[in-house]
């Protein structure tokens, strides 16, 4: 289960969970971000994620078309401008993209911007391995980054790829 949240400026969130198991970590996360936010449940605001992850979970869309409302520093803005660059089906190191962004030293920074995410799947932080192929944290949880690399694999005409180390 997922569950999304919106802004007027677009998509913020996406929790691993329902917001009735989750709800304290996301009044928390949206006082931080939000200022003053509250939660409204309307969901028509956010069909279109919702329609368009129904779409990705059945392999048939590889990328999202939402308007986005990312919060966070600038180094971990740029490494989830990053991530979005991570193709479908492909896989990259915690280095690649630290070199990506220009920081090469900062592999443990980029992990740590992949732990901030706040919507993963959409902005691709499964994507992203360790040296030699190994999978290391995922929010959701490795079996979770573990299963979206497969359902990737499953719907792509190729092979999962790596690049970097």
């Amino acid at each position: 289960m997922l569950t999304l949240c919106g802004s007027d400026q677009g998509l913020c969130h996406i929790e691993f969970g329902s917001y009735a198991d989750r709800a304290d970590f996301l009044g928390t996360w949206a006082n931080r971000y939000y200022s003053g936010a509250e939660y409204v449940y309307v969901a028509e605001p956010l069909a279109p994620a919702m329609a368009q992850l129904g779409e990705y979970f059945a392999g048939k869309r590889h990328s999202f078309d939402l308007a986005l409302d990312m919060r966070g520093t600038e180094f971990q803005q740029k490494v989830w401008k990053a991530l979005l660059d991570i193709p479908y089906g492909a896989a990259v190191s915690y280095k690649s993209i630290a070199e990506q962004i220009g920081q090469p030293k900062a592999v443990r920074a980029v992990g740590g911007a992949n732990n901030k995410n706040p919507l993963p799947i959409v902005v691709p932080c499964h994507r992203v391995i360790g040296s030699g192929g190994a999978l290391v944290g995922y929010g959701g949880g490795l079996s979770i980054k573990e299963s979206l690399l497969s359902l990737e694999r499953q719907h792509h005409d190729c092979t999962l790829t790596t690049s970097g180390e």
